[in-house]
């Protein structure tokens, strides 16, 4: 069981460091992070960001682990993430969901929180399969 004040989020995409996301929404209560894997299907969506499925595969991204983080960062990351708990799930684009996460070599590092988006969404807004499962800002810039 994770200590409340401990709280893990795998990350894939615009929350991942380096994008403005991740540097507004989370590096200000960021303790750490690793590169890691979690499975699933990777898409890019026409929008410009990806979605993760709960399909066969592997999705590379990020660990993020924070200490004592303010009672809103979830909430704040579930707007971002158009996550509306109190709403039926057809009305939100992702679901918030505890995933098991893996370190590069497959090893099972801990449960997080993961940001989910159903398959039916991903067909509907015509999203794109990544088989690698890694996205970053040139996928969305490829023409």
């Amino acid at each position: 069981m994770t200590p409340p004040d401990i709280l893990y989020l795998f990350v894939y995409g615009t929350l991942k460091t380096g994008y403005d996301p991740h540097t507004k929404l989370c590096q200000p209560w960021l303790h750490s992070h690793q590169p890691a894997l979690a499975q699933g299907r990777l898409y890019h969506l026409p929008m410009g960001y990806p979605a993760m499925t709960l399909e066969e595969g592997w999705v590379h991204g990020e660990l993020l682990i924070f200490r004592n983080p303010p009672d809103t960062l979830l909430e704040r990351l579930d707007n971002f993430e158009g996550y509306y708990p109190q709403l039926p799930p057809d009305r939100s684009a992702y679901q918030r969901q505890r995933i098991p996460v893996y370190d590069l070599d497959r090893t099972p590092l801990t449960t997080a929180w993961g940001y989910i988006m159903s398959v039916a969404m991903v067909q509907q807004v015509r999203g794109e399969w990544l088989p690698e499962g890694v996205w970053n800002r040139q996928t969305d810039l490829r023409a």
